[in-house]
């Protein structure tokens, strides 16, 4: 099977630089959606055709399986895929989808192809409470199709007729350059009509067959920030009942968002707003607090992420808490049982089992041992305007507040830094490392009062 994926469209009602295809939808491109659907068939061939915004949509989605065919003026979904046709196997049938259509399951055009077969000519319809803008299904005395016919080219009586077309179709490929230059443009939008063809089809021979989808949904498409918005919540819901099925706890379906995909063990519970980004894996218990941004991220079993906590490219094991407010960046991993707390960082580093840093701190390019306490207010002094180095603190080591680790460091196993402290040199096992201060104290001191204006 061919499959052609229509994406020429400039989207004017979408008010954007950005090719209408290429707008998101729960993270990836509106096309992507389609692409990957297209895939999932395994299609011989397939093709996308790009027009407006061409070069941006093949630098979204270009891949060694997609090739590209390009509609120079936008006449119409007949003209768009002529332009695909010397790219298409003529001995297979080809299955037409289309760009800003995101959320057609594969099953669904399975049996609108399976129905179709070799030769016959295969229209995805729905059945609509109201069609009004949509090309209406016209069918003759024995219930055949006879052909389709716009909204604006319609009669009143068949603008009563309420299954309508969704542009979806399945069409043997041989005859089809044929049937496609025969089309004309004497219609109100002086395009060339793909829905046209269903006339040249019967004339020829071949079987008109139909099929629909099981939701309505899966054949809407975008074309303002409007219908957007409205297929963004579409697909949540979707992804959100699909965790409840699993055995998911989620506190407000409503208040979930996924723009990649998550696995979940048992018992997991998410709070609301939390945004789950790429590949993410929660273990058993998990508990995810509100507001919080994980993306690409592996969490283990019966640990608790509390509130606003953003997690990128981080590995965390079992029985740890972060949060609130605390940040994960890439290359994080922590071990199991530790304590990341608010407002602290940690980027491209291991921190060892049970060790802690409750508040106020910045842990970056560092490898942390087991049971280490960093007090408040520790930084690893990582970067030297040029080049980033390590610190390393062994198990056991006790961190006082306030404490700057400039890099490249090592302290050994056990060591005690006193609060307020600047290591710069590598400190032996077991030691107290701190620096020297003196304090002074000045009795009778008067403090400067404002002086009034």
């Amino acid at each position: 099977m061919n499959i052609v994926i229509l994406a020429a469209g400039m989207g004017k009602r979408m008010h954007s630089a950005l090719p209408k295809v290429l707008h998101p939808l729960a993270g990836q491109p509106l096309l992507s959606h389609v692409i990957d659907t297209a895939r999932s068939l395994s299609p011989s061939r397939l093709v996308v055709v790009i027009g407006h915004g061409g070069d941006a949509v093949r630098a979204a989605v270009g891949a060694p399986d997609v090739q590209f065919a390009v509609q120079e003026q936008q006449l119409g979904t007949g003209h768009a895929l002529a332009q695909a046709l010397p790219l298409l196997d003529p001995n297979v049938p080809t299955l037409v989808l289309y760009g800003d259509v995101p959320l057609t399951r594969a099953s669904t055009l399975k049996r609108l192809t399976d129905a179709a077969g070799a030769n016959a000519y295969g229209i995805l319809t729905v059945t609509l409470d109201n069609p009004t803008g949509y090309g209406r299904i016209v069918r003759g005395a024995t219930g055949s199709v006879i052909r389709i016919v716009e909204q604006k080219d319609a009669t009143d009586d068949e603008r009563l007729i309420d299954e309508i077309n969704t542009g979806i179709v399945v069409t043997p490929t041989a005859p089809l350059a044929g049937w496609l230059a025969a089309l004309g443009n004497d219609n109100a939008q002086g395009e060339y009509y793909l829905t046209d063809v269903v006339e040249a089809a019967i004339k020829a021979g071949h079987a008109v067959v139909t099929a629909q989808p099981d939701e309505e949904w899966e054949t809407l498409g975008v074309n303002s920030k409007q219908q957007l918005a409205e297929l963004e919540r579409v697909y949540q819901r979707n992804a959100a009942d699909s965790l409840l099925v699993a055995g998911v706890t989620l506190a407000d379906p409503a208040r979930f968002d996924l723009r990649g995909a998550i696995s979940c063990g048992r018992d997991v519970f998410i709070d609301v707003n939390c945004v789950f980004e790429g590949s993410v894996t929660l273990g058993d218990n998990v508990r995810i607090g509100p507001n919080c941004v994980i993306r690409d991220a592996v969490i283990g079993a019966g640990t608790r992420v509390d509130a606003y906590t953003h997690i990128e490219s981080a590995k965390v094991g079992a029985n740890a808490v972060l949060g609130p407010y605390a940040r994960l960046r890439p290359g994080a991993q922590l071990a199991d049982e530790v304590h990341v707390g608010n407002f602290v960082e940690v980027k491209n580093a291991n921190i060892g089992v049970g060790s802690k840093a409750n508040h106020l701190s910045y842990v970056g390019d560092a490898d942390v041992g087991a049971g280490v306490n960093i007090g408040a207010g520790t930084i690893t002094c990582n970067y030297d305007g040029a080049n980033k180095h390590r610190t390393v603190i062994e198990d056991q080591v006790f961190v006082g507040s306030d404490t700057q680790l400039v890099a490249p460091v090592r302290v050994g196993r056990g060591v005690t830094i006193a609060a307020g402290t600047t290591v710069w040199k590598d400190v032996a096992e077991g030691a107290l490392v701190l620096n020297e201060k003196t304090q002074i104290e000045k009795t009778g001191y008067v403090r400067p009062v404002k002086k009034k204006s």
